[in-house]
């Protein structure tokens, strides 16, 4: 089956989707429409180099295609699912924006509208997301399997509860944050040390890709940090450190505030 896909937005997140579909399931690809209104410049950019089609009148193109990524901020879905609705029929309609689940989908299109949501991260641009994803009540079998080419176009994937991905999208999607930020401060204090700013970023750099590619082995990160720690030593006083600083309470309630403020709570 070969799959017609509109993506109302350009941005980020809509061209590593593209990127990848062209790249893992181009024999599933059909067309390839991207509308976004705010932005023409942009959208001219991304159709020349994905050879989509660019589109303004998302409304005339609606029932020739089989899949709508909603590719645009939270605040935008409300205006742009009263646009479309008279104009669904059957389509696929999953969106990537924090916060809006299937639920919110579902009460603002027609009835029986088989609707997704997922939560990617940053790493989609280059192949390697972790993306939480799930549907609403009304989907079919060849909406899961459409939902399944556009995960995997971004890296690896996980089915979630609707529930699990509002809990969950500070762990998977906003804490590279997190790590960019502890990697900005170890560079910065490098550099205090009298060491050239691309010098202090290849060494945090390769050592934090370094890390990385360990999680990859057998080891759990509590095994692979207990081997880096000799009890006594040198790298045991700084974990200390960071543990009488309310390090792990610090991080829990970095989770906390970004789900809170995702699902729109005080």
């Amino acid at each position: 089956m070969r799959n017609s896909i509109l993506f109302i937005g350009a941005g980020r997140m809509a061209e590593a989707i593209i990127s990848g579909l062209y790249q893992k399931s181009d024999e599933q690809i059909s067309h390839i429409y991207v509308s976004n209104r705010s932005n023409p410049e942009r959208l001219t950019e991304l159709a020349k180099k994905y050879k989509a089609n660019a589109i303004h009148e998302i409304e005339k193109f609606i029932k020739r295609v089989d899949v709508i990524v909603l590719a645009m901020p939270p605040g935008e879905h409300k205006d742009i699912l009263k646009r479309i609705s008279p104009y669904i029929t059957n389509q696929f309609i999953v969106t990537v924006a924090a916060g809006i689940g299937p639920a919110y989908l579902e009460d603002n299109l027609p009835t029986n509208t088989p609707v997704g949501w997922i939560m990617p991260n940053t790493a989609a641009t280059i192949g390697h997301s972790i993306s939480l994803y799930t549907y609403g009540k009304f989907v079919k079998d060849k909406h899961k399997k459409q939902m399944e080419m556009l995960v995997n176009s971004i890296g690896a994937s996980q089915y979630c509860t609707e529930q699990q991905i509002h809990d969950l999208t500070a762990v998977t999607g906003s804490a590279p944050a997190f790590v960019y930020l502890f990697v900005e401060t170890l560079i910065e204090f490098t550099e205090k040390m009298g060491v050239s700013s691309e010098v202090a970023e290849k060494l945090v750099n390769e050592m934090v890709i370094g890390s990385a590619e360990m999680l990859k082995g057998n080891l759990s990160a509590r095994e692979l940090r207990e081997q880096v720690t000799t009890p006594g030593g040198a790298t045991a006083e700084g974990i200390k450190v960071l543990q009488n600083g309310q390090f792990t309470q610090l991080v829990q309630q970095a989770v906390i505030a970004t789900n809170k403020k995702a699902k729109g709570e005080e």
